[in-house]
């Protein structure tokens, strides 16, 4: 078993090999002057087993064709088996025609991935699970619920706790985070006008004197978690929390919930936190290295992985 780590996100990649006390396969991983992706390993990997760690987090495309090239570097290297560890799966949010002649970008990258050399795919939380489908290669989705719930044991302890889901398609998420912590749950109604703008229509359950936290897969500009925020404050709750597995935080979306009425916003580490995330006073990072690393030596040894989550 070797793990080799691409760019995106070398923090967690360390943290992965610490847990397993192995070391990262030695590799360079460069662009040239036109800003062509060049890798080159510097060890032997003939016949071993492959762990490629690199979540396609901005810039997207650019740590995407690193995945690609290292595969393919591999496999040309005679590697006996590689696995695309993918702690942040970009793309996942075209995973279906959402007007006429719009692609289905998240099975494209499928097949890129696939194409490219990899033997297997392990992710976590992807943003709609029919994407494991999408693979015709065997594909592992991590869930980050046992991260966060035992944040929220250690962090909320004996708070009156609600779950609740920012909109009607995150209900089986977070009835299922709602259940591990025999909490009760409600939803936000809200109306999209455009893709990363959104209006709070109403909230669905009652919320008044409850500590609410709010539960998705993926924060990007913040507008949908600044706006819920505000309105189960409205609504009567005492204050709001909010747990992402992968806080891309693009644009202005630091400076909105740091200057929002959000409590806290927790976020793994599936993407490399940038500075403006470090300074942030209620953002705050927790690891996935763990349950990736334990994910990762069940594969090597051909031993169950979904037993993680009984």
């Amino acid at each position: 078993m070797k793990l080799l780590a691409c760019n995106s996100n070398r923090t967690l990649s360390a943290d992965i090999a610490d847990y397993l006390n192995l070391n990262l396969t030695r590799a360079v991983v460069r662009r040239f002057a036109d800003d062509e992706v060049f890798v080159e390993i510097e060890e032997n990997v003939r016949g071993e087993d492959l762990f490629v760690i690199q979540s396609t987090s901005a810039p997207a495309n650019d740590h995407m064709m690193e995945l690609l090239i290292t595969i393919d570097a591999l496999k040309r290297s005679s590697a006996q088996r590689i696995t695309a560890v993918l702690p942040y799966y970009g793309y996942a949010r075209q995973d279906r025609k959402t007007a006429p002649r719009t692609p289905i970008s998240a099975k494209l990258v499928a097949n890129l991935i696939t194409t490219a050399g990899a033997d297997r795919v392990l992710t976590c939380d992807l943003h709609a699970a029919q994407i494991q489908g999408f693979f015709d290669i065997p594909t592992d989705n991590l869930f980050g619920a046992p991260v966060i719930e035992a944040d929220i044991r250690k962090s909320l302890n004996g708070e009156k706790l609600m779950i609740i889901s920012p909109d009607v398609g995150g209900v089986v998420r977070a009835r299922h985070l709602a259940n591990r912590l025999d909490a009760d749950l409600a939803i936000v109604d809200k109306r999209r006008e455009k893709a990363g703008e959104s209006e709070v229509m109403n909230i669905i359950g009652d919320v008044t004197g409850r500590t609410c936290l709010l539960v998705d897969d993926i924060v990007d500009s913040g507008g949908t978690l600044c706006n819920a925020s505000q309105a189960l404050l409205d609504q009567g709750a005492t204050e709001v929390h909010s747990y992402i597995t992968h806080g891309v935080l693009s644009g202005e979306a630091v400076k909105r919930i740091t200057s929002s009425s959000l409590k806290s916003l927790v976020i793994t580490d599936s993407i490399e936190a940038t500075d403006a995330v470090k300074a942030a006073e209620n953002i705050r990072v927790i690891t996935i290295a763990p349950l990736i690393a334990e994910a990762m030596r069940r594969i090597a040894r051909e031993e169950s992985v979904s037993s993680l989550f009984d």
